[in-house]
């Protein structure tokens, strides 16, 4: 149960992380290299600093540090930009949808094998996300957002393996976000935007509480679950973004969504119910 709420709490920063760069870069103020470079910078001073007061050993330098950092800001920044046209709800579906495409794919690579009961609920959760993407007459979405999510999608499933190995979440959070933050801040002063003081608030609550904070509980969950579980009970992600989005941003919330709600729920539970029972 501990492990179980340990995820629900971590999915919900997810789902946070998705509303509040919607509602920065919603009304055109804040753009989103310089969302992201704040984002990634106040992540890196809280966690730099919890760092710095603890007593036990500081996080090393080496090649997988910098692979973890590289993936970290390759998701972040794309992440803002796909966010510019697509909606909340959609945009984290696209996400943790690709998240969980490239998980079992990689889980497969490794020669580990994924029971009937785990593809059976991974494929229940994949049709509903197939089913509210589906194109109709008033649901267009952007091609060149979801792409970038896409990519967004696969820095993160690379972030989340590299965390899989992680001895200490904390250390390896932080080192991840101080090295990204240069970079990002790099890419800001190369491509320019403007952003607002309540952007740049959001980015900070959003870079230090839910994507900081968040992340390193991400890490510390990872190695008490299987792949599988960690990539399908993200898709729960979208139905709390797609709700707070509709709370605080006002966006709607058709039937088609609903549906495909309880299609992703039942999958996601069918798949953590078969990775307990190894089938």
């Amino acid at each position: 149960m501990k492990v179980f709420w340990l995820i629900a709490l971590t999915m919900t920063a997810f789902a946070f992380n998705s509303i509040l760069n919607r509602l920065a870069l919603s009304p055109g103020d804040t753009g989103p290299a310089g969302y992201a470079a704040i984002r990634l910078l106040s992540g890196a001073l809280l966690l730099g600093l919890l760092i710095w007061i603890r007593q036990d050993s500081r996080p090393k330098l080496n090649q997988h540090a910098v692979w973890s950092a590289s993936m970290l800001t390759l998701y972040a920044l794309a992440f803002s930009y796909a966010y510019i046209t697509l909606p909340t709800g959609a945009g984290a579906l696209i996400l943790f949808g690709g998240v969980q495409v490239i998980s079992f794919a990689v889980t497969l690579m490794r020669g580990q094998k994924i029971g009937p009961l785990s593809w059976l609920g991974a494929m229940l959760a994949f049709a509903g996300l197939c089913y509210l993407l589906w194109p109709d007459q008033s649901t267009v979405l952007d091609k060149t957002g979801a792409s970038l999510m896409l990519i967004s999608a696969l820095g993160w499933t690379f972030y989340t393996l590299a965390g899989a190995r992680s001895t200490d979440p904390i250390g390896a959070t932080s080192l991840a976000f101080i090295l990204a933050a240069p970079v990002s801040i790099m890419v800001w002063l190369i491509l320019p935007d403007a952003i607002s003081w309540r952007g740049a608030a959001l980015a900070i609550l959003s870079g230090a509480a839910t994507s900081g904070m968040g992340y390193a509980l991400w890490y510390k969950v990872l190695p008490s679950i299987s792949m599988p579980t960690a990539s399908v009970a993200q898709l729960t992600v979208p139905i709390i973004a797609a709700l707070g989005g509709a709370v605080l941003s006002g966006e709607a919330l058709s039937l088609r969504f609903v549906i495909a709600t309880l299609f992703v729920l039942c999958g996601v539970g069918l798949t953590i119910y078969a990775q307990a029972l190894k089938t």
